[in-house]
């Protein structure tokens, strides 16, 4: 750089696997910062060989408690130090928004740099409707956590982003065909590198294909958006009838609505045509 960085948190996103991803922008400030806080000094210690630079490097990651923020503060109010995270856009389901909340805060110059994020390059591949969508992290680990969470979003207008670990992806599928049934689901894995997938289909067809050919490495799994139609292979009258049997017909639309991802008021209008 021609000239030095000023004193403050340099947010400096890195690849995700590809190493060519690497903006020219961010290996300046890296070579300029004083101090990298990194979730593991392993990952970002070969990042750093990789482009010929040795910093000092200080671990911040989800078990960092006040002291360690309190430090890195410190540190950033006199020396310029760059936040990066394993891969990716830092704070993106990455730990650090505390760090940057309480350094604009205290009047602490921040700085972003812009760079790799795998839920936007899978949202650019998946062929699913992008003018909205909603990334919402890591669907939880326990079913009725996982279900509670997919049926509160399931009307939400957007295409929904998760991220998922091959572990886990089949789990994560079942409970997107049982509780959003009809949508087309994608799934993005090994982004930017050699084995990059992104394949797409109904939850069944996923979960069958990856049970034959058991996935590796990190996954973006995406989910379309609510249809204003009914999927072929699904009976909303027969749905609205059996919810009807037990509940009026608001509850009854309001339940389908969840299912299926429909408009609540037009399965309202037929619920009252049906009762």
């Amino acid at each position: 750089m021609e000239h030095s960085l000023s004193p403050g948190l340099y947010i400096v996103a890195t690849p995700i696997g590809n190493l060519s991803d690497i903006t020219l922008r961010a290996v300046d400030v890296l070579r300029g910062v004083d101090a990298v806080a990194c979730e593991d000094t392993r990952v970002t210690g070969k990042l750093l060989h990789h482009l010929g630079l040795k910093k000092k490097l200080i671990r911040y990651d989800d078990h960092a408690g006040e002291g360690d923020r309190e430090r890195l503060l410190a540190l950033m109010e006199n020396q310029p130090v760059a936040l990066v995270s394993d891969a990716g856009t830092p704070l993106i389901s990455d730990p650090g928004y505390r760090l940057v909340r309480t350094a604009r805060e205290r009047g602490i110059a921040v700085t972003s740099l812009p760079g790799p994020n795998a839920a936007v390059v899978a949202m650019t591949l998946s062929g699913l409707p992008n003018d909205r969508f909603l990334f919402t992290g890591f669907l939880p680990n326990k079913a009725k956590a996982r279900e509670e969470v997919l049926a509160e979003l399931g009307t939400v207008p957007a295409t929904l982003v998760f991220y998922e670990t091959a572990p886990r992806l089949d789990a994560a599928l079942q409970a997107i065909d049982a509780m959003l049934p009809g949508r087309e689901v994608a799934v993005a894995r090994e982004l930017t590198k050699k084995f990059e997938e992104c394949r797409s289909g109904t939850p069944a067809e996923l979960a069958a294909h990856y049970a034959a050919h058991p996935p590796k490495g990190e996954i973006v799994l995406l989910v379309a958006p609510p249809s204003d139609e009914p999927a072929a292979d699904i009976d909303v009258d027969a749905m609205l009838r059996s919810e009807l049997a037990e509940s009026k017909p608001s509850q009854a639309a309001a339940k389908v609505a969840k299912a299926t991802g429909l408009d609540r008021k037009v399965l309202y209008a037929r619920a009252m045509e049906l009762k």
